[in-house]
């Protein structure tokens, strides 16, 4: 369904220019085939233009954009556009809005503001996709549809979402008792006698409570995008794809069940750049959230999109230029840009979108900067672009649906995540609950992996069979979690994989109550150790006998036949085991009892690759058997250094086989009618044999095959 090469692409908003700008289509049209660009997304956010009066609709308005897409060879995207109601919606069926807290409406004037469980919404959402998809499924542009756009921002309380959430509760547990025992409802005199008295979630304070809503809320996002992905499906035309623009951190989102009703999974990847690229990584100015804060967080999060289906997968949205508001006005350095795009083909990205293609002149995202500035015309972002296009253009297929090499698979849970959202074990240095504790346990652990030279991977814990063809795996954080998975964890080990547990695995189960038995639950013969004790670190405290700090959060090891592989030194005075290791049949499980600084979690994982502590080393496997190597040097200060695998000598670049990428020439001077100067050519392999240095400029990145 997808071109047989990596399509660069953006978003396109014709509709949001001033009008006595006058029709720019073929000008942006022409600037973005002179710049590689091969797909663009559209109309996704304007319901009131395709529908703009209850049954009145203006479907035409986006046929000059397809047209001259189709002449250019320019793929589109379709949007449906259900996540940005019209005013005329909103004020003949208010019940559509949604309610953060019980009785309390979303004000209007924002977006994604409606319950898409309303009976009313649902109507009006199938009328329009309806007509949109029959009126251009035949246009020969249309390679494939976005349903709706970043669903699961909220947690709805309307009462019809209460009401099924009782009645699956119902279902699940069949009565009163057998919920009071499960969610430990004597606590503070809970204990239901009928279904009627289940308290709203607004003032909940069970833990159990919080798990099932989020689970619940979730299932709901799921059941939409399934149901308007199917309803596309009946009306589309064969050889289309249907996804949608996923971002990871929303609240009531689960990835796995949600894209495996799709074609793809696709998403967004936004990133802090300029010196938040910069490796070895410095504390971040952000804190946890949709934005990532380093190198690793760009890799963690393009990782979570190859996870939730187990293959390659479309980036709908990242940066062009500064994100967010209007104090957020951050460009990318020289270069960045390029390298941002490689780093997410390397992880095998099939399309990277661009959020947007012009600066908006009107609304809350004026200043999330496009490829062309609110003058309209090609500057610097726009040629690094254009660079990165001929780059993408000149691989071809041989850098399409790459499988990624994987050293060490990291397990994901959403549910944990949730689970230590409502009772984080870590505080922040103000001793603020942290929401983002499980965040931060398996970022830490995901970026030791990079830090050591190695691959990661990170794989949903619902495709745990996948993550246990890797030779080591890491459990990290996995608060809530089964019998059966922390049994399957074992198993692994002892079948000859190397298990890494960090703090808090396995010690709730399904309802995110504590196991009743010492940590590790489920875990203690295997790792060789008990704990009955944990706190929190007020400080980063020095290790011995592996290099690097325990921080945040130390569990009191009590070890019985494990080697101590670290010792902290506790404020009490003593020194207590943080880092442990045992074999375990024909494998072996380290536990580790902390959250690992970067020094501490890159030694977790033996002897690191030679590569340069500025530089990221990751290789995938095309579908052509051939290993490409991605090496990336995250610093303003140019690196040389001699690879420890053997890579192929220079060959030239051609469309279609992958030289490498070498440096990009400047792209000419962009005309008034969007005529582009001559790009630079694109380098080829890289100037090394299998025992030559390799060069790597500031803010760079080359690509080669593995010597065969």
């Amino acid at each position: 369904m997808l071109p047989p090469h990596v399509v660069l692409g953006t978003a396109y908003y014709p509709e949001y220019l001033p009008r006595p700008l006058g029709d720019r289509t073929k000008t942006d049209l022409d600037l973005m085939v002179a710049a590689g660009i091969t797909a663009i997304r559209v109309g996704e956010s304007v319901w009131s233009t395709w529908e703009p009066r209850d049954g009145v609709f203006d479907l035409e308005w986006i046929r000059p954009v397809l047209d001259g897409a189709k002449d250019r060879g320019i793929g589109v995207l379709l949007g449906t556009p259900t996540y940005a109601v019209p005013p005329w919606l909103q004020r003949a069926h208010p019940e559509i809005a949604a309610e953060r807290r019980t009785g309390i409406p979303v004000p209007w004037g924002i977006r994604q503001e409606i319950d898409y469980g309303q009976p009313a919404f649902r109507f009006h959402a199938e009328r329009v996709v309806r007509r949109i998809v029959e009126r251009y499924r035949d246009h020969p542009a249309v390679i494939g549809y976005q349903v709706d756009n970043e669903p699961g921002v909220l947690l709805a309380h309307n009462a019809a979402a209460f009401g099924s959430f009782v009645a699956g509760l119902r279902r699940e547990y069949g009565d009163v008792e057998a919920l009071n025992e499960a969610w430990g409802l004597t606590y503070w005199s809970h204990r239901l006698s009928d279904w009627s008295e289940l308290w709203r979630p607004d003032g909940n304070s069970t833990p159990s409570y919080d798990l099932a809503w989020r689970r619940f809320q979730a299932s709901r996002t799921t059941e939409f995008i399934g149901w308007q992905a199917e309803l596309v499906r009946t009306l589309q035309r064969p050889g289309q794809f249907v996804t949608t623009c996923l971002a990871y951190d929303r609240p009531a989102v689960t990835d796995v069940p949600l894209t495996s009703g799709l074609d793809v999974a696709a998403g967004n990847i936004y990133v802090d750049v300029q010196d938040g690229l910069a490796r070895p990584a410095a504390p971040s100015r952000l804190t946890h959230g949709w934005i990532g804060r380093s190198v690793a967080e760009l890799f963690l999060a393009a990782d979570r999109m190859y996870g939730s289906r187990g293959e390659p997968f479309l980036v709908t949205e990242t940066n062009a230029t500064s994100i967010g508001g209007s104090h957020e006005n951050r460009p990318p350095y020289d270069g960045q840009l390029r390298q941002l795009a490689w780093a997410m083909v390397s992880r095998g990205a099939r399309m990277v979108e661009y959020w947007h293609w012009h600066s908006i002149h009107h609304g809350a995202e004026t200043f999330w900067g496009g490829i062309l500035g609110h003058g309209l015309q090609p500057g610097r972002v726009y040629q690094e672009i254009a660079g990165l296009g001929a780059e993408l253009a000149a691989a071809g297929d041989s850098i399409a649906g790459l499988t990624p090499d994987v050293d060490v698979a990291v397990l994901w849970s959403n549910e944990s995540d949730w689970a230590m959202q409502f009772q984080p074990p870590l505080a922040t240095a103000g001793g603020i609950p942290d929401k983002a504790s499980y965040r931060t346990i398996v970022g830490a652990f995901y970026a030791g992996i990079l830090d050591a030279g190695l691959r990661p991977a990170v794989v949903p814990v619902e495709r745990l069979e996948a993550a246990l063809d890797a030779p080591v795996v890491v459990a990290a954080g996995l608060y809530v979690a089964s019998d059966a998975v922390l049994d399957r964890l074992v198993e692994y080990a002892r079948a000859g994989g190397h298990l890494i547990v960090g703090p808090r695995t396995g010690y709730a189960d399904l309802e995110a109550r504590p196991r009743v038995e010492d940590g590790p639950p489920r875990l203690r013969e295997a790792a060789g150790l008990v704990y009955q004790e944990f706190e929190n670190l007020g400080a980063d405290l020095p290790v011995s006998g592996l290099a690097g700090r325990a921080t945040r959060w130390a569990e009191t090891l009590l070890v019985d036949d494990a080697e101590v592989l670290a010792n902290y030194d506790h404020p009490g005075g003593e020194q207590r085991p943080i880092v442990t290791t045992k074999p375990c049949g024909a494998g072996r499980v380290t536990y580790v009892g902390t959250v690992p600084d970067a020094e501490l979690a890159g030694a977790l994982y033996g002897e690191s690759r030679p590569w340069s502590p500025s530089v990221t080393a990751l290789s995938a496997v095309n579908p052509a058997g051939e290993r490409l190597w991605f090496l990336h040097n995250w610093s303003a200060i140019p690196v040389s250094f001699t690879p420890p695998i053997p890579l192929e000598p220079p060959q030239e670049a051609a469309a279609g086989a992958l030289g490498a990428v070498g440096a990009i020439g400047a792209v000419g001077a962009v005309g008034a009618v969007g005529a582009v100067g001559e790009v630079g050519a694109v380098g080829a392999v890289g100037e090394v044999g299998e025992v030559g240095e390799v060069e790597l400029g500031p803010w760079d990145v080359r690509v080669f095959k593995e010597a065969q």
